[in-house]
C-alpha cells in the first residue's frame, strides 16, 4: 500500500504527511514501522486509549491524534505541520471518511483495505483525490505480470523483521483457546479494547 498505491518515495518525502488511522492495531503499526524506516515522510497516528497512544508513538509515529473527536482542529494544531498527502484507513467509518476528505492535502492519496459501507466520493472531487485499495493477494490471484513482487516484498519484511528493524505487531494474548476466553476476545473487540492482533496459545 505504502510504497505501491499511495507512492511513497524511499528515503524521501521529508516536505509531506501521513496519516495512519488507528495505529495500534495490527496493520496499522506495521505500516507506522514501514514509513519511518524507508521513507522521511512525517507520521500522525491516531489513538484513543492512553495504552495505544503509547503504542503509536513506540512504533514511530511523529504525533498521535485522537481519533474519538474531529481531527480537523487537532492537524490544524500541529504548527509547520506539512501537508497531509497521503492517508491510510483500516476501518473507514462515515465519520471517518468525513474527516478524510476535510483534511487530506489537494493531488492526495487515500488508501484502504476494508469494506466499507458506500462512500460519498462527491467530498474530495475538488480536491482531485485519488482512492486506492489493496488487497493482500491481487497479484497471485490475478497473475498480474509483476506477480513475482509479491515474493519480493515477503522476503523483504522477512529479513527485517529478523534483523530487528521492524518489531512484531502487538499481541493481545488471551491464553488457552476455550470458550470463556472466546467470549472474552469478543468482548474486548466488541468495546475497541484490543491493541494489535489477538492470540490464543494451545487448547
Amino acid at each position: 500500500m505504502l510504497f505501491d498505491r499511495l507512492q511513497l518515495s524511499v528515503n524521501g518525502d521529508a516536505d509531506q504527511t501521513l496519516l495512519m488511522l488507528g495505529g495500534a492495531g495490527g496493520v496499522p503499526c506495521m505500516a507506522i514501522q514501514l514509513a519511518r524506516t524507508l521513507s522521511r515522510v512525517n507520521i500522525i497516528g491516531t489513538a484513543f486509549r492512553q495504552e495505544s497512544v503509547r503504542a503509536v508513538r513506540g512504533f514511530g509515529a511523529h504525533y498521535v491524534l485522537d481519533h474519538s473527536c474531529a481531527l480537523a482542529p487537532q492537524v490544524a494544531s500541529l504548527a509547520g505541520l506539512p501537508p497531509i498527502t497521503r492517508i491510510f484507513s483500516t476501518y473507514t467509518t462515515p465519520s471517518a471518511w468525513e474527516n478524510m476528505a476535510e483534511i487530506i492535502a489537494p493531488q492526495g492519496r487515500i488508501g484502504l483495505i476494508d469494506d466499507p459501507e458506500p462512500l460519498d466520493l462527491r467530498l474530495i472531487k475538488f480536491k482531485s483525490v485519488s482512492v486506492h485499495w489493496e488487497a493482500m493477494f491481487t497479484r497471485p490471484m490475478h497473475a498480474t505480470a509483476d506477480m513475482s513482487k509479491q515474493h519480493d516484498i515477503l522476503n523483504k519484511l522477512s529479513c527485517m523483521l529478523d534483523s530487528g528493524k521492524l518489531k512484531p505487531p502487538l499481541l493481545a494474548e488471551y491464553g488457552r483457546l476455550n470458550a470463556k476466553a472466546l467470549r472474552r476476545a469478543h468482548e474486548d473487540m466488541e468495546n475497541k479494547n484490543v491493541n494489535g492482533k489477538i492470540v490464543f496459545s494451545g487448547f
